[in-house]
């Protein structure tokens, strides 16, 4: 009797063991998988573009959430491979290029897909046509323009409700912001600024495009008495003028 209890108290240690094991085993298989998918998604993403999500078109909307659902089987269930959620996935990667290749070669297809920007406001009127196809209320219009700092709809003469969604917005002339060409001014020719260190990274590709050096930067940088190394940023303006920022140093 006491034997069989050793045996069977044994057992349990075992199976116990046994147990914790493949929990071990299946916890670090889904943290593979997850992380193996992620990284696969991500490069799909990018792959498809940089549109932000308010621009994107209805077609990409469709296929980001079908990408999303895809990834996640394979990741929720252990059992299924990891291929039959990758392979999906590549395909609709496959369809978005095709679709965005006939949407810049055809004028009808991009019609068809991504629909066409329809008039709200025309000339400071309210198309309410446009409005109920679109089936928008005033209050949605409203609470759009407000969010392009337009807080009088009658300062609009046009409003655009674009295919991305979003509300181009075009004031009355009398509204519009004064801009230096009402003063018959011709501005100065001001161009870009150019990155030169970043968290002490040195963009050599902004310093080949001004035909700089590592030696002319860090003369530059000396006249803020520090090195490009040491700088959290560094930016040239087109008129020449540097912005430098050191790192906080750490206690």
């Amino acid at each position: 009797n006491k034997i069989n209890i050793q045996n069977w108290i044994k057992k349990i240690k075992d199976d116990i063991i046994k147990t914790k094991n493949k929990v071990g085993e299946s916890m670090l298989s889904n943290f593979i998988r997850a992380i193996i998918i992620y990284i696969f998604v991500l490069l799909i993403m990018r792959l498809m573009g940089k549109r932000e999500i308010g621009q994107l078109q209805p077609f990409e909307l469709a296929i980001s959430i079908m990408i999303a659902d895809l990834a996640s089987i394979p990741m929720s269930d252990v059992g299924i491979p990891i291929l039959n959620g990758l392979i999906p996935i590549l395909g609709l990667l496959v369809m978005h290029l095709i679709i965005s290749v006939l949407n810049m070669k055809s004028l009808k297809f991009r019609e068809i897909i991504c629909g066409k920007p329809s008039i709200l406001i025309y000339r400071g009127k309210i198309d309410e046509k446009i409005l109920r196809k679109e089936r928008f209320t005033i209050n949605e219009l409203e609470e759009r323009l407000r969010a392009n700092n337009i807080f009088n709809i009658g300062d609009v003469e046009y409003a655009i409700l674009e295919t991305s969604g979003q509300i181009t917005v075009v004031p009355k002339p009398e509204k519009r912001n004064v801009i230096v060409k009402d003063f018959n001014i011709t501005p100065e020719y001001e161009g870009i600024a150019y990155d030169l260190v970043i968290d002490g990274v040195i963009m050599e590709e902004n310093l080949r495009k001004l035909g700089k050096d590592y030696k002319w930067l860090e003369k530059q940088v000396a006249k803020f008495k520090i090195k490009p190394k040491d700088a959290l940023l560094v930016t040239i303006d087109g008129e020449g003028a540097f912005y430098c920022q050191a790192k906080e140093r750490k206690k």
